[in-house]
């Protein structure tokens, strides 16, 4: 069994009878469904979703990243359809089968911070009308859950003091820096989420991932996790652009899907930091624990550098610590992430191996 399937298998064990019962008959809905969530939820869907008793599941995206060579695969699945859609242009109702969806996952946004200072307006739009014509859609039926994917960039850079960092923070966020639009966008949607919820009774969860990586994920994807997988499996140096010194906890995708599905079906308003409290390590640790994994996996001989990013706005408004308190999660959803960050980067290494050429590279 590959790592994707061994994953696969992990997050449905993870979910309790209850939440596994209200997938049972549902339609699912998710926008931006190509992209590196979008892998193991569509790949969990279509490999699952019949057993579950998932009825239909619509994946949308505009690709307008690329359309990776997975998405070929589920198309297949009797209860998959995806559609080349922009959540900001296009109309839902548009999509057959798109009003009568019961469990709603919107994603549709670029999380890259190199990507989403190109596309600026694109990510402003995604996170706000996108959004916004989503909860138009559905606020008058009876949907089982919505889940709206925030950000801890919402909490900017925190002081020491609020370091692990809980949902109650009210964060440390420059509106003008070349962040804002990805960091402010996910802000105000989040209070469309709470306003909707509070006036229309609508089942909105809304979760705050904290720094997730592993299969699924491009390797030219420009964030740090990808970044080293790319240095790693092209045999080069990795490279570090910064001093090394920023922490942060890092999410396996598994635990992290685990996660984000206890949101969507927890079945009434609230917000959840989504990722794992430890251990907070230092970019030059991570770089240290991808060489290791690498030496192991690929016979990496590289080494750990330094540099300056050619984009001078790189590590402007940079948070120097990202580390989520998940007590509510924990307490409230059952939710309990597993896998250390150095199983994590091994499984994610021997994913590349494993799918060397192959559907996964873009």
């Amino acid at each position: 069994m590959g790592i994707r399937e061994q994953d696969l298998q992990n997050i449905v064990d993870g979910l309790s009878t209850a939440e596994k019962d209200k997938l049972n008959g549902s339609t699912v809905l998710i926008t931006g469904c190509g992209g590196f969530l979008g892998y193991y939820f569509m790949n969990l869907l279509a490999e699952k979703g019949e057993d579950l008793g998932v009825k239909k599941v619509i994946g949308l995206d505009n690709f307008m990243l690329g359309k990776p060579k997975w998405i070929e695969r589920i198309e297949k699945s009797p209860i998959v359809e995806i559609d080349k859609f922009d959540i900001i242009h296009d109309k839902l109702s548009d999509i057959q089968g798109a009003s009568a969806a019961d469990l709603i996952i919107h994603m549709a946004s670029i999380a890259s911070p190199m990507f989403y200072r190109t596309y600026p307006i694109e990510t402003l739009d995604a996170n706000i009308w996108g959004l916004r014509a989503l909860l138009d859609t559905y606020v008058k039926k009876p949907i089982k859950g919505l889940l709206f994917f925030s950000s801890s960039e919402t909490y900017g850079d925190p002081d020491a003091e609020h370091v692990p960092t809980n949902e109650e923070y009210r964060g440390s966020v420059s509106f003008t820096g070349p962040r804002a639009c990805y960091d402010e966008s996910k802000r105000f949607g989040e209070t469309m989420c709470m306003l909707y919820a509070k006036q229309y009774d609508m089942p909105i969860g809304v979760a705050r991932p904290f720094n997730n990586y592993g299969p699924g994920m491009r390797i030219n994807d420009k964030r740090v996790v990808a970044d080293f997988a790319n240095d790693v499996v092209n045999g080069k140096d990795i490279v570090i652009l910064s001093n090394g010194t920023p922490t942060r906890t890092f999410c396996y995708i598994a635990d992290a899907i685990t996660g984000y599905l206890k949101v969507l079906l927890h079945g009434t308003y609230d917000y959840f930091n989504i990722g794992i409290d430890k251990p907070e390590i230092s970019m030059v640790e991570l770089a240290n624990i991808y060489a290791e994994a690498g030496k192991q996996l690929f016979g990496y001989q590289g080494e750990v550098k330094f540099a300056t990013s050619e984009d001078p706005a790189y590590l402007t408004n940079n948070p120097q610590r990202r580390c989520p308190d998940i007590t509510k999660a924990r307490t409230v959803l059952g939710y309990d992430p597993k896998v250390h960050v150095n199983e994590g980067v091994g499984r994610f290494l021997q994913f590349i191996k494993e799918n060397d050429e192959g559907e996964y590279l873009w």
